[in-house]
């Protein structure tokens, strides 16, 4: 008896742990201290203790294993199925079985154990003990646990990725109102009338840049050199044409001076119209001499014009020669470089460039508003909120629009021109001086009308037709 009482104690056994271990060869070792009447102690087990007895008193007995084989889990069930309780005496701590025979029972964590099954391994050991798992020897021996492989990192890092998609869902919805919110529109511009050209494919808008000063100061008049004209005119005008399927969008300059029939008011320079009739006629005039339908409008004025290309951090231009402008406000020279708002408005408007400054012009507003569209819908700007941010602002203070045209339309603009449109202006055919109406541009009506028949049609334009 000392030496599976020593043993127990060197090896760590407890009341988990000696139920697992077989009983070694040749003794007779309980599962469990055998639960026997208190003695002088007042403890169970004898006269010395718990499970214990005196040195000199009763000697103990030692009770055979019930099961000197494998454990009863692992018997397999007679033919009648598994055994029912065995019948025959029993007192505290022991059960009989069919041959008499009685075994000790064990106490888990105070409350006496039930059932003759092994004691299972405490929770999270994941079963049996594997090899080297409690070291060399099992469970009992002592040895290095294996640690549980933790997963608290990754749990984590899906809590943040989840958080920072729902705050960016909730920024980007919050943000589209907010823009909407702030748009200026101009109602009726696109409303029906007698002879509208009828729908068709693509996407058509009409880009409209004005002379208009509202939005600046005194200093910044002189700053910028955009002088003290009053009311507004339109200084640029451009057609744009998004296919519906893959094909790249089509950026057509119409000259202001561009000698078309305004409806109501006869022939006239194209700008004269906006000067008749706003933003409406307008539209309405262009509709009638390319018949093509108009879907967006979008116009913006000087100040919105430096404001938006301040909010993207300028943008890179190619000056094809050297100006000196004094009336545009600039000095440049030739070679790429970067400009911010006051030199790309003043490059865009200067006439100091040749002999048919018109048309200069239309090709350095295409040269322009390509750059900046194409900028404004990088990732670089569109996912960077100190840059995203304050182009919507910028954009959502500057332009107007027609009733129809919001944020989405605006996101959808610059995505479509992200890749670079085919640019162009109208076939020119001459540059008369007319009396009474002054310096003007006739189309060259053959190629206009297969420029605009390719464009209703959304296919490609003819190549013979681009007037780069």
């Amino acid at each position: 008896m000392a030496d599976w009482r020593e043993s127990g104690r060197r090896s760590g056994e407890d009341d988990r742990t000696r139920r697992m271990r077989a009983p070694e060869p040749g003794i007779g070792l309980p599962a469990y201290p055998v639960q026997g009447p208190a003695g002088p102690g007042g403890r169970s087990g004898g006269p010395g203790g718990a499970g214990r007895p005196a040195p000199e008193a009763v000697a103990p007995t030692v009770v055979q294993p019930a099961f000197p084989g494998p454990p009863p889990s692992q018997v397999p069930p007679g033919p009648s199925g598994p055994p029912g309780p065995p019948p025959g005496p029993s007192g505290p701590g022991r059960e009989a079985f069919d041959d008499g025979r009685r075994v000790a029972t064990s106490r888990v964590y105070g409350k006496e154990r039930s059932g003759r099954s092994p004691v299972r391994p405490l929770p999270g050991q994941g079963g049996p003990p594997e090899a080297g798992a409690f070291g060399p020897a099992g469970p009992g021996a002592g040895g290095p646990v294996r640690p549980r492989r933790r997963r608290r990192p990754l749990r984590i890092v899906v809590t943040v990725v989840a958080v920072l998609l729902v705050l960016l869902l909730v920024g980007a919805v919050g943000g589209y109102f907010w823009i909407n919110s702030k748009l200026v529109s101009i109602p009726g511009v696109l409303d029906d009338y007698e002879g509208r050209p009828a729908d068709t494919p693509g996407t058509n808008w009409l880009l409209v840049g004005s002379d208009s000063r509202k939005g600046l100061s005194a200093a910044e008049r002189r700053k910028l050199a955009t002088g003290r004209a009053a009311g507004q005119r339109t200084d640029t005008m451009m057609l744009l044409h998004i296919p519906e399927g893959d094909g790249r969008p089509t950026l057509v300059s119409l000259p202001r001076d561009s000698y078309v029939t305004i409806p109501g008011k006869g022939r006239n320079k194209l700008n004269a119209a906006y000067a008749f009739g706003g933003s409406r006629l307008l539209v309405q005039t262009v509709e009638t001499v390319t018949d093509i339908r108009i879907d967006n409008y979008m116009e913006i004025g000087f100040a919105g014009f430096v404001d938006i290309v301040d909010a993207i951090g300028g943008v890179n231009i190619c000056v094809k020669q050297n100006i000196k402008d004094p009336k545009a406000g600039i000095n440049l020279k030739k070679g790429c470089q970067d400009m911010d708002g006051g030199t790309a408005l003043g490059y865009v408007r200067t006439r100091a460039t040749g002999a048919l400054p018109d048309l200069d012009r239309t090709q350095r507003q295409r040269q322009f508003f390509g750059a900046v569209v194409k900028k404004a819908a990088s990732p670089g700007v569109l996912l960077n909120p100190f840059t995203s941010l304050p182009l919507a602002s910028a954009a959502a203070d500057s332009v107007t629009v027609d009733d129809g045209t919001g944020a989405f339309d605006l996101l959808s603009l610059g995505l479509a021109m992200g890749d670079g449109p085919v640019t162009t202006a109208v076939p020119v055919g001459s540059t008369p001086t007319l009396p009474g109406v002054g310096s003007v541009v006739q189309w060259n009506r053959e190629k206009a009308l297969r420029l605009f028949e390719a464009l209703e049609k959304d296919q490609a334009v003819p190549k013979d037709v681009l007037n780069n």
